[in-house]
């Protein structure tokens, strides 16, 4: 098991690279299920969860080829039972469900695993395939769903306690483009990583409409054909690492190149707020991030597409800490989203969290510790605070880490960062 060590104090210049995303990647893989025919899928990132993901392809019977950012994908012969040795792995391993129903008419997935971060049911997809015409059986942790008639295509409202359902979108989306009839998806999830699902789906032949928007409508189609895709930058990579110039660059900032400034708007606005600098260049492809000459402490409350996410709020936790005033962040998603807030205590931070809500009294600067990741974003936010602790900052269980960034650790390194991976 691998831990980091960082060594705070570098000052980050210089200019990375973004990676492809790794939240649009996982049901894109999914989605090469619903043809016969060769589809390839460019710049998918490598990390641990988009390997998960490629290993239940696999297992499904499906043949991959991976090299270099590209994965090709022959899903000629394939199987309807996704193995929990596999699936437990990975919450996001679910949205198999939606093209093995479409494909095949049956689907046998284990209930997945993934971050601990608070109650995420399953409901919503269960709600969304049932309406379309899917019998589902519970049995030793297993889905065992059936669609004896054939998927037929209805309205069905997706809106849930916290908002709109992303996985639950992917999954009814893609069980529906081979459905008889129209599909409408009421309260439909619109981050970018849905929209570049459906680009990817029309690209193979699919007729949705309204992808980005509260209602998406899916036209049901015969046969779906082979496509070559590429998939999206990584908007939290891109955020995480714009945090990182606000906390820790120089006064000429880093360089971001390989973004995408539409789906980086709530993080800008924020970071801006905040009194730091925000640049992109002409096509909003590269953006240059400076830390202010008088930072201040804002509020921020995730929402759902287009508002603020809630992947970025660990980090701007990071951010606040180190910034003089006092700052609020309120997750109306997952409300227990904080427990990365109890190992910045151990460096010094001053962060009280209750009902899911953390005020944040920053300006001091926070000293090294040894700290214990809990989930994904938790683990990048340790990352941001010790890179201006004092110290060096051991941060543990980074398989967290390894499971959404591609090569953090030399993406540092070249800014400039004091960094070493090892093993415990």
């Amino acid at each position: 098991m691998d831990k980091l060590i960082v060594h705070g104090g570098s000052t980050l210049s210089g200019s990375i690279n973004i990676s492809g995303a790794k939240n649009a990647s996982l049901p894109i893989l999914a989605a090469s299920l619903l043809t016969d025919e060769d589809v390839i899928i460019r710049r998918v990132p490598d990390v641990s969860d988009t390997n998960y993901m490629i290993q239940i392809l696999s297992a499904l019977g499906a043949e991959v080829e991976r090299s270099s950012g590209t994965v090709r994908i022959s899903a000629k012969n394939i199987s309807h039972d996704a193995p929990y040795e596999l699936v437990r792995k990975m919450r996001a391993s679910i949205c198999v469900m939606g093209p093995l129903l479409a494909r095949l008419g049956k689907a046998r997935v284990s209930l997945p695993g993934g971050c601990v971060i608070g109650d995420r049911p399953v409901d919503l997809h269960i709600k969304g395939l049932k309406a379309i015409g899917t019998q589902i059986d519970m049995e030793g942790g297993n889905m065992d769903m059936r669609a004896p008639e054939g998927l037929i295509g209805t309205t069905v409202d997706l809106s849930g306690k916290h908002g709109p359902t992303v996985l639950g979108t992917d999954n009814l989306m893609m069980a529906a483009v081979l459905a008889k009839g129209t599909t409408v998806i009421e309260s439909a999830a619109a981050e970018p990583e849905v929209v570049d699902l459906a680009n990817f789906l029309i690209g193979m032949g699919a007729k949705i409409e309204g992808a980005g928007t509260r209602r998406i409508t899916i036209h049901g189609v015969e046969k779906l054909h082979g496509v070559e895709h590429t998939i999206i930058p990584d908007r939290i990579e891109a955020g995480t690492f714009m945090v990182a110039g606000a906390m820790a660059a120089g006064p000429e900032g880093i360089t971001l190149h390989r973004v995408c400034e539409a789906d980086l708007k709530p993080v800008t606005e924020k970071l801006l707020e905040a009194g730091h600098t925000v640049e992109f260049n002409k096509n909003g492809t590269s953006v240059r991030v400076a830390p202010g000459e008088n930072p201040k402490g804002c509020k921020i409350t995730t929402a759902p597409h287009p508002g603020f996410p809630t992947d970025m709020q660990a980090q701007f936790t990071s951010l606040f800490a180190v910034t003089p005033g006092i700052s609020v962040i309120e997750d109306t998603i997952f409300p227990q989203r904080f427990m990365h807030c109890a190992e910045m205590s151990r460096m010094g931070a001053n962060i009280k969290v209750d009902n899911g809500r953390a005020v944040i009294e920053g300006g001091e600067q926070l000293s090294a510790a040894p700290v214990m990741a809990s989930d994904l974003r938790a683990s990048a936010a340790l990352v941001l605070s010790a890179l201006t602790a004092k110290g060096s900052t051991e941060i543990n269980r980074l398989y967290h880490i390894d499971r959404g960034y591609e090569h953090i650790d030399e993406k540092l390194l070249m800014l400039g960062a004091n960094v070493e991976r090892v093993q415990s």
